[in-house]
């Protein structure tokens, strides 16, 4: 056996089943576990009690929670939706986002803040796709105008920031132009093992292999689709590009191949199963853990970043949101737009890059990471108060659909009371 103490996982585990079952002992407590978690981590880490540190158990199955939450988090995008004028309006509000991000930016380096301007704006610009989800969800409007017109803007927020820190920011230490050509390569990969993927997955013999192993201890679908996100993690450190590039995509890729989940009702269950139940909450309360809050506590002054910080997400990722006032009236726009400006997962990630690479100091890492907390335990709150006095309506036909095919209609939700 490796000389390794298992002492600071077993803590780690204990925090990730008492978060979730606090919560559920107190229900009117709408708050998500991810945000108990970190701050769980941050009492119990060197900031406050100093109880838990992060060792190598805990460093590596917090890296594989980190590649299982973006594998999640690029499963819910819908590839073939995001097309026609819902596409060109989302692409139209992260411009927009990214020039208001990029302001903000520059402005904070006036402060003093911040060396890269750029970085920090990026930061910005992304929103969290694995938490705007779940809150669509239990308010039963994930297929109307609002839930699916912020599940498009969140995807192309998402996936952009995330190709914009590999493109410009990768810990290689490698150039615009070489990271540029590796991520032309991966992308052009992705491509055809997703043509590939998709006429391999019409073979009956094939399918009918799948089918007879899928609920057996084989479990064939998820041993596959592990080793896809292991394959495209490894490959894109290989090329030099950011590892949770290699992990979005594939679960981008699943989803995209994947449709079609008659034969196989429980695999996506199995999958959220593992990342949820297991690896995701052990990077988040690392990372509560690895938060560097006693600089925020030791310098006063340095609080006043936080709430700075959380205004610049609202203003960046909801200000844009105004573009979809058109089609959803007011209320629409508003409730996309606080959603919009949720983020923490990618912020939490942002945040450890920035530390290692020098673009951002320890009090800014941890006045940002504040702020996504703040965003998670406000916006949605907001967001799903302005739901629940909303009735949604029926998805309009799209005029690019082909012909023959309708958008589903969806299904009418009483208000909350």
């Amino acid at each position: 056996m490796p000389d390794v103490s298992f002492t600071n996982l077993l803590i780690i585990a204990a925090v990730a089943a008492a978060v979730p079952l606090a919560l559920g002992w107190a229900p009117r407590l709408r708050i998500p576990s991810v945000v108990l978690e970190i701050v769980a981590g941050i009492v119990l880490g060197p900031s406050l009690l100093g109880s838990v540190r992060v060792d190598l158990p805990v460093r590596i199955l917090a890296l594989m929670g980190l590649a299982f939450l973006l594998l999640l988090a690029g499963l819910e995008i819908d590839v073939r939706g995001l097309r026609g004028r819902l596409l060109g309006l989302a692409g139209a509000g992260y411009l927009v986002s990214a020039g208001l991000a990029v302001l903000a930016g520059l402005g904070f380096r006036g402060l003093g803040w911040t060396q890269s301007p750029l970085f920090l704006a990026v930061a910005l610009t992304a929103t969290s796709l694995g938490l705007i989800v779940p809150v669509l969800k239990d308010a039963g409007r994930i297929g109307d105008p609002v839930g699916q017109t912020t599940i498009a803007a969140a995807s192309v927020a998402d996936f952009t920031a995330i190709v914009l820190l590999t493109l410009l920011f990768s810990t290689s230490g490698g150039g615009a132009g070489p990271t540029a050509a590796f991520l032309a390569a991966f992308g052009v990969l992705v491509a055809i093992l997703a043509v590939v993927l998709g006429r391999v997955r019409r073979s009956m013999r094939l399918g009918e292999v799948l089918v007879l192993l899928q609920d057996t201890t084989a479990e064939i679908r998820v041993r596959l689709v592990i080793l896809l996100l292991v394959a495209f993690v490894a490959l894109a450190e290989r090329l030099g590009l950011e590892t949770i590039l290699g992990a979005f995509l594939a679960g981008a890729l699943v989803g995209l191949v994947d449709r079609d989940s008659a034969t196989h009702p429980r695999f996506r269950a199995k999958l959220e199963a593992i990342g949820y139940g297991f690896l995701i909450p052990i990077f988040f309360v690392s990372s509560g853990v690895q938060l560097d809050l006693r600089s925020l506590i030791a310098h006063p002054s340095a609080l006043v970043r936080v709430p700075v910080f959380l205004a610049a997400l609202l203003i960046v990722r909801g200000v844009p949101a105004v573009l979809f006032a058109r089609s959803l009236g007011r209320r629409g726009a508003t409730i996309v737009g606080l959603l919009q400006a949720t983020s923490l997962p990618f912020l939490v990630t942002v945040a450890q890059i920035g530390t290692v690479t020098g673009r951002l100091s320890g009090t800014n890492a941890a006045a940002l990471v504040c702020a996504g907390l703040l965003s998670v335990l406000i916006f949605p709150a907001l967001a799903l108060g302005l739901l629940g006095r909303s009735r949604p309506a029926a998805i309009p036909e799209p005029r690019d659909a082909p012909a023959g095919e309708t958008a589903p209609a969806a299904q009418p939700v009483e208000p909350s009371a």
